[in-house]
């Protein structure tokens, strides 16, 4: 694992945002919803996500099932994509339970070389230590992310408020039943809340369920993006919202 601070990738050029927006985005939210793999942490740093996308792919041709793929999905870096090829045209079968859990121990094995988001460490702690409540709201396995933050000593910054993928894929974000889980578990009315996400499904999910919306984006194509699925308030460092919090 990398330090708190470390940079992982090159940062976005454009990403913009008034500091008083900002300021006044961070310092309001009563509970803070967080995406796991990107504004925490890079899960696959150390263990590529196209190789994992590449195994599903083939588990799938090994069993003469690649033509459940679409071309594009055949050619994904993403294994999510993959799982969720596959389970909207064979929803809730052995096969999507098993795609699944494959999928996790990748994940497992992912875990013990992330690399974290840098500045999201002393983040966490800092958010936690103002007041606001901490929740986690993301398509990754939860056993995965216990096992991350216990690692880091942040479980309990977190604990127990922890929404993860389940056998129930149709719901993963940009559906917005992670997001409305967090919000029931801990009373909060859904502009009280604050989502930060590196996705348009995070943007997608958020304005479904009516929370307002940080982007975090390490480069401008993944800023590009987030901006065209509407997110207002984009950063490509963790470092502002740090500094704001301690001022």
């Amino acid at each position: 694992m990398t330090s708190d601070t470390a940079q992982t990738e090159p940062v976005a050029e454009e990403t913009a945002y008034a500091p008083e927006e900002l300021r006044n985005l961070i310092t309001r939210p009563r509970v803070v919803l967080w995406d796991f793999d990107g504004p925490v942490c890079r899960l696959f740093a150390g263990y590529p996500a196209r190789d994992v996308a590449a195994d599903l792919i083939g588990w799938l041709e090994g069993r003469g099932l690649r033509n459940l793929l679409t071309d594009d999905e055949q050619e994904t870096h993403d294994p999510q994509v993959v799982l969720r090829a596959v389970d909207r045209l064979r929803p809730g079968s052995d096969l999507v339970t098993e795609l699944e859990e494959r999928l996790t121990r990748h994940e497992l094995d992912a875990e013990p070389s992330a690399w974290p988001t840098p500045y999201a460490d002393p983040l966490i702690r800092t958010w936690t230590a103002v007041g606001a409540r901490l929740a986690v709201a993301t398509n990754n396995s939860a056993t995965v992310i216990r096992a991350y933050l216990e690692g880091r000593g942040l479980l309990s910054c977190f604990a127990p408020h922890i929404y993860g993928r389940t056998q129930d894929l149709h719901r993963l974000k940009p559906h917005p039943h992670c997001l409305n889980q967090a919000l029931n578990a801990t009373g909060t009315a859904p502009e009280a809340a604050l989502m930060i996400g590196d996705a348009p499904s995070d943007c997608a999910a958020a304005a479904e369920a009516g929370v307002p919306f940080l982007g975090f984006a390490r480069n401008e194509r993944k800023a590009a993006l987030l901006r065209q699925a509407g997110a207002e308030t984009v950063v490509d460092s963790l470092q502002p919202l740090f500094t704001l919090l301690r001022g």
